[in-house]
């Protein structure tokens, strides 16, 4: 899914803005591959025994041919029976495999520099940058290097419509400085709550409390020591992660391996931030490997978020910074002291929306959660390709319907409009993002649980979203909502 980016008035006023929907093509007349090859074997049954013997085979191979045509176009949650034969097998073999349990092994240690993460992170390494002191956390197998930076910012909904529409645009830049170099292979914006440990009171009164040995001094001090987590506060990081394959030339000329990757990646986070920076975001330094891992230990056990945030000096071991036991079912996840469900929107606005529109969902209270928007940059020529792809693709089955009398589908007209905007878009000179939308939804047990998801499912309607329950894959999904890990589901 790609957004429409286009340069602000002069005048100032706040415009509404538009997302592309969800493509819902198919190979041939809305059919998907898997639907085709599941009435192509009703289609070859059912001629077979026409051809054969008539009736009484045509009445033996029913059942092929019936079940093909039920698989093919019965849906099941808004889906074709067919298409969740994928996700029921491989929850299957997760299943019988023991891929659904996770206990940490206590006494036998980790590789070094390896993270102590379940499933398929287990293979992450962390690496220090050593000229920026920057964590970086490298997947060898899908090649890509990960950074992470903390961003502050005013409150969007305060600002006045003309603000508002100068930092829509100045972010529509950085996305765009995104997608030049073609070397990012995502960016992750994570926004979450958290619980407010004390610590701002307490660094006010280190830098401007007098700390002498008066009676008042001491007993201000303790109350300010002993105060405990109040209210929620949000926090909001954003990842950069670079594709080694992409960069290979670059990597080589900084002088190859971890180290010439790294030099590479500097130079993304060094752009990056100059574009946060002309954006009027207030980035932060570049995580260390101690900060990652007390982020990552604040996802998996938010019991001890506050306790860790408000104690500088604990948790700063990525080593020990996974969970101690992981139980995943068919639509949660059980971590340390919480379950969390993660939703996916699947629909972002069809009509017009100012930019805001995300709101209700951000700014619900009393909720848990992990909003993570995941910005997939495609380079120039892809874009392209791919959007004459679909151009192509649209007008051939335009001519099928034609030929065979089906009416056309308003949506699907939309649907090339689009095409065509995302054309003229590209034209222009602005950048395509494919953007995936997850929220990871927590609480202690499961009736607090519950209570949370319908209120974010409450909130994204409000906010004119649809969301779906991520079913048969929560611990992939958990990594991609809730860690700045620049994962992908």
């Amino acid at each position: 899914m790609s957004s429409n980016n286009a340069s602000s008035r002069s005048d100032g006023e706040l415009r509404p803005v538009k997302f592309s929907r969800l493509t819902r093509r198919g190979v041939i007349l809305g059919l998907s591959v898997s639907q085709l090859v599941a009435l192509g074997f009703g289609v070859v049954s059912l001629v077979w025994a026409f051809y054969a013997g008539g009736g009484i085979l045509i009445a033996y191979t029913a059942p092929v041919w019936l079940v093909a045509a039920a698989l093919t176009w019965v849906p099941i949650a808004r889906r074709p029976i067919v298409e969740w034969i994928p996700v029921g097998f491989w929850w299957a073999w997760k299943h019988t495999g023991g891929q659904i349990l996770f206990r940490r092994r206590i006494v036998a240690p980790r590789p070094e520099g390896s993270l102590a993460l379940p499933g398929d992170m287990a293979r992450l390494r962390e690496y220090t940058d050593p000229v920026t002191g920057a964590g970086m956390i490298h997947d060898p197998h899908a090649a890509t290097l990960t950074a992470v930076v903390a961003v502050a910012h005013p409150a969007f909904v305060l600002l006045d419509p003309g603000e508002q529409e100068r930092r829509v645009a100045s972010w529509g830049r950085v996305l765009a400085t995104v997608c030049r170099s073609g070397r990012v292979s995502m960016l992750q914006v994570l926004e979450r709550t958290l619980p407010d440990s004390g610590s701002g009171l307490a660094e006010w009164w280190a830098s401007h409390g007098n700390s002498d040995d008066t009676w008042a001094a001491t007993t201000y001090a303790e109350l300010i020591d002993r105060a405990g987590p109040a209210g929620e506060r949000h926090a909001t990081t954003i990842s950069i992660a670079l594709d080694m394959h992409a960069s290979a030339r670059q990597i080589r000329t900084a002088g190859g391996g971890m180290k010439g990757a790294a030099a590479v990646l500097r130079q993304e986070m060094s752009t990056l931030t100059a574009a946060l920076r002309s954006a009027d975001l207030a980035p932060s330094g570049w995580f260390s490997c101690g900060q990652i891992a007390v982020l990552l230990r604040s996802a998996y056990d938010p019991a001890v978020a506050a306790s860790l945030e408000r104690h500088g000096e604990l948790g700063q071991s990525l080593a020990t910074a996974g969970p101690v036991a992981v139980v995943e079912s068919w639509s949660q996840l059980r971590t340390d002291s919480a379950l969390h469900t993660v939703l996916w929107i699947s629909e972002w606005p069809r009509s017009m929306v100012y930019p805001g529109f995300l709101a209700p969902v951000l700014l619900s209270s009393g909720v848990q959660r992990s909003f993570s928007l995941l910005c997939t940059p495609m380079r120039s020529d892809q874009a392209a390709r791919d959007i004459r792809k679909k151009k192509t693709e649209y007008i051939s089955d335009a001519a099928q319907r034609q030929r065979i009398g089906q009416i056309e589908d308003a949506a699907q007209t939309a649907e090339f409009h689009d095409v065509l905007q995302q054309e003229a878009d590209l034209t222009a000179g602005h950048g395509v993002l494919r953007y995936t939308g997850l929220v990871c939804v927590s609480a202690p047990n499961a009736e607090e649980l519950d209570a949370a998801v319908a209120a974010i499912e409450q909130a994204a309607i409000q906010a004119s979203c649809e969301t779906r329950l991520v079913v048969g894959q929560q611990a992939q999904a958990f990594t991609a909502a809730a860690l700045p890990l620049c994962r992908k589901i």
